[in-house]
């Protein structure tokens, strides 16, 4: 069923251990690929809002045979959320010059990301608890990238020397 092979992209969600952090292990080589090979924060901002679109999709059709509200194995609204947090990056020129984009930030990113993401901070911890239905899978995980993106940038900015 393609829907479940999209919400827990391509089985990253089927780990026993941490499906969600595996999950947004699973949306770095897209990310990684994009930015280092020109896309640029626009088409990794396109990727999200497709990642989104098509995972709100994946994961109503999966929660429509599930009795659970938010199943641990759907981590495409984690995907969706790391992509967010890593926009960010994109903004930035790796140091030394290196191709690609910066590692500490990316991963910077990442530790950011889950970080939100397992604390949940308001707003997201309402959008976990009050939204209903596949938005609500996604919702907060869309806010906990946002939240991240704007420690990434604020990282950025300060490895830049532009504090």
């Amino acid at each position: 069923m393609p829907a479940m092979v999209l919400a827990t992209w391509f089985w990253c969600g089927l780990s026993p251990k941490a499906p969600g952090t595996v999950g947004s292990l699973g949306a770095l080589p897209v990310a990684w690929a994009v930015l280092a090979f020109g896309g640029g924060w626009v088409w990794l901002a396109i990727a999200a809002a497709a990642a989104t679109a098509i995972g709100t999709w994946a994961t109503a059709a999966v929660l429509r045979r599930s009795s659970v509200k938010d199943p641990g194995f759907v981590v495409i609204d984690e995907v969706a959320g790391q992509w967010i947090a890593l926009l960010p990056v994109a903004l930035f020129p790796a140091i030394g010059g290196a191709p690609g984009p910066d590692p500490v930030l990316f991963a910077g990113g990442f530790i950011a990301f889950r970080l939100f993401d397992i604390l949940k901070p308001w707003p997201v911890s309402w959008a976990d608890r009050s939204v209903a239905g596949a938005w609500g899978v996604m919702l907060d995980d869309l806010i906990a990238g946002a939240y991240a993106a704007g420690v990434v940038y604020v990282v950025g900015r300060i490895m830049a020397g532009g504090g």
